[in-house]
């Protein structure tokens, strides 16, 4: 391991992707602890020491603290994943969207950029609302009592409008060089940025949770958590290295003067194709019932809500985002890895599958391999992401260091980017760290 470690700072191009990306997230945690203006620090700290739930812990896994710290970054990269959802459910209806992607990286460009627009846009709303939840005094305390607005007032002292404008191009600024940050990892560094963002922000915070666990749930169920944990990670790792297969032959054909074709090949279909973007996706549908709960003129719905989506620990929440991974597990395999399009492309190359009629038979062969594979790993994912709720509702305690959604993101990101760095090492005839 440190051969291997030496031998990847041995490499000028590769260590300096490293050197940069390690840069861009210290920058990003370092704004994740720069207060918004007008904000009373002292009275934060003291916040910080009480036991909060509710909306706060709520936001706080994607936004890496900066929301507990009510910082320049306290939106995270919510806004972003949440504008990634829309585009892409857009493009599949969409018929403008759609001839976007079929103009390859031009296209791929324009939609970029529309998504940072619907970025921005998002980011602006989610933070009028964080900012008037705040003021209410509804962000540091579940039940909403003269308690919490006794909070605010010293967080946010003589608000008016002046100073709720502030705050919220504050946030939406903050949302914007999150985006660029992850956009510099992208290009310039290792890895793909957004994800490395997100690997910060819920890295950020297991210390805390493990803390967490020592303290309200004793050293029994502290390592019984930890062999959970070990084994979530076996089972994420054995998931996300799990593909099947195809195999394509290429027929013989002249082209010029040559003889092509004629070779056997695989496309490869992994269990899990859709990652932890399911898993994302959710979280960040559930934000928005945290969001409204304050808002909906109805009582009945509104302490429903309150008492079951805000503080994320019931069974309903558990439901609900059980049932969202597993459809967006389907609804993201199918856009990764197109039944049609896949088949249309290798009639064009002058492939076909073994047993397998090029055409519409082997987009129905796709359609089915796509349908029986996803199921197994939709319902893996689910049930990591659905373990730990479980575990914090029986046991009654408020964090789950390895909690799923943590768990899922730490170990897919940690893998793809292995990955990235093991590509860069073998075409330097290095050994990766993934190598057998």
């Amino acid at each position: 391991m440190i051969d291997r470690l030496a031998s990847m700072f041995r490499i000028e191009d590769l260590r300096k992707k490293i050197l940069f990306t390690l840069l861009v997230v210290v920058i990003y945690r370092v704004g994740s602890f720069i207060i918004l203006p007008y904000v009373d620090y002292a009275a934060v700290q003291k916040s910080l020491t009480q036991e909060n739930s509710g909306l706060l812990s709520y936001f706080a896994l994607l936004a890496g603290g900066g929301l507990r710290n009510l910082a320049l970054f306290a939106l995270g990269i919510m806004p972003y994943i949440t504008a990634s959802i829309i585009m892409q459910l857009l493009g599949e209806i969409v018929p403008k969207l759609k001839a976007w992607k079929d103009e390859g990286q031009d296209g791929q460009k324009k939609t970029t950029q529309l998504t940072r627009y619907v970025t921005i846009f998002l980011a602006l709303l989610q933070a009028a609302v964080l900012v008037s939840q705040l003021n209410q005094g509804r962000l540091f305390n579940q039940n909403f009592d003269q308690g919490s607005s006794a909070i605010t007032t010293f967080l946010l002292p003589n608000m008016n409008t002046w100073k709720f404008l502030m705050i919220i191009i504050t946030l939406v600024a903050g949302t914007a060089m999150i985006m660029w940050l992850g956009e510099l990892i992208t290009q310039r560094g290792i890895g793909n940025g957004m994800s490395i963002i997100i690997f910060a922000s819920v890295a950020s915070s297991v210390p805390f949770q493990f803390q967490a666990v020592w303290t309200q749930g004793g050293t029994f169920k502290f390592f019984v958590i930890t062999i959970i944990g070990i084994g979530m990670i076996a089972g994420v790792v054995f998931i996300e290295s799990g593909q099947r297969r195809i195999p394509v032959q290429f027929a013989k054909r002249v082209v010029g003067r040559k003889m092509m074709g004629g070779q056997s090949s695989y496309i490869p279909i992994k269990v899990n194709t859709a990652g932890v973007v399911p898993v994302i996706f959710a979280q960040s549908l559930l934000v928005f019932p945290a969001l409204l709960a304050g808002l909906i003129g109805n009582q009945g719905i509104s302490k429903f809500i309150e008492r079951n989506f805000i503080n994320g620990q019931s069974w309903w929440y558990m439901l609900a985002e059980v049932g969202l991974i597993m459809a967006f597990a389907y609804f993201y395999t199918y856009i990764t890895f197109n039944p049609a399009q896949q088949a249309d492309i290798i009639r064009k190359q002058g492939g076909y599958i073994p047993g397998i009629k090029p055409g519409l038979e082997t987009e129905k062969y796709f359609a089915r391999i796509l349908n029986r594979i996803t199921l197994p790993g939709a319902m893996t994912i689910a049930f990591i992401a659905g373990l730990p709720i479980a575990v914090t509702i029986l046991w009654k305690i408020q964090q789950f260091p390895f909690g799923g959604v943590s768990m899922l993101i730490l170990v897919s990101v940690a893998l793809e980017t292995m990955k990235q760095i093991d590509s860069q090492m073998s075409l330097r005839n290095y050994e990766g760290f993934l190598s057998k």
